[in-house]
């Protein structure tokens, strides 16, 4: 992919330089609060790879966030598939992201998600882009209300990847945000 820079950021397919973040943001117990699972050493590496091989074939995906300035990696934001989702309709875009917590707070989701709409709605043309997450996650649900998304409480769902052993964590809560409306609040903010 061609990398997106924004302010602070670059947003960039994956490196192998990369791999220990990411190992650290997927096997993190405060970062994966809100996941049923942890990812082992290779478990992450094989997710990172699967991640990378995404990103080649479609030219987005959850990608590598860094900070400019530093060339440090942070974690991840990105615009997908949500194919894994057998409910929602064939060509549905997620936004998604999980940082290391040291960057949380400082703004950079919402500046990298930003960047990645404006990638989905003017340079993929896409309708809609969705968001969803556990229900109580609400650092999460308050990044989407940030980025302008809005509840669709109809749409909420009990993810089908959530074992049995972790109900607490099965209720999802679904955001939308259409280009109509996105291109609306970009006027707005003019």
């Amino acid at each position: 992919m061609t990398p997106i820079r924004t302010e602070r950021l670059i947003l960039r397919n994956w490196e192998d330089r990369d791999r220990e973040l990411f190992h650290r943001i997927n096997s993190d117990e405060c970062v994966m609060e809100f996941f049923p699972f942890r990812r082992d050493r290779a478990q992450a590496d094989a997710k990172m790879g699967e991640l990378r091989a995404a990103i080649d074939r479609t030219d987005f995906g959850f990608a590598a966030a860094e900070i400019a300035a530093t060339g440090e990696c942070i974690g991840f934001v990105g615009i997908t598939g949500t194919d894994h989702l057998p409910f929602l309709p064939p060509g549905t875009i997620e936004i998604g992201w999980r940082l290391a917590p040291e960057f949380w707070g400082r703004g950079y989701v919402t500046e990298a998600a930003e960047a990645w709409l404006t990638y989905g709605f003017e340079r993929l043309g896409l309708d809609e882009i969705v968001s969803f997450a556990v229900k109580d996650n609400s650092r999460s649900t308050a990044v989407m209300e940030r980025l302008g998304m809005t509840a669709d409480p109809a749409s909420d769902f009990d993810h089908p990847g959530v074992p049995d052993s972790h109900t607490a964590l099965r209720r999802h809560v679904f955001y939308r945000l259409s280009r109509t409306d996105w291109h609306a609040r970009k006027r707005a903010a003019r």
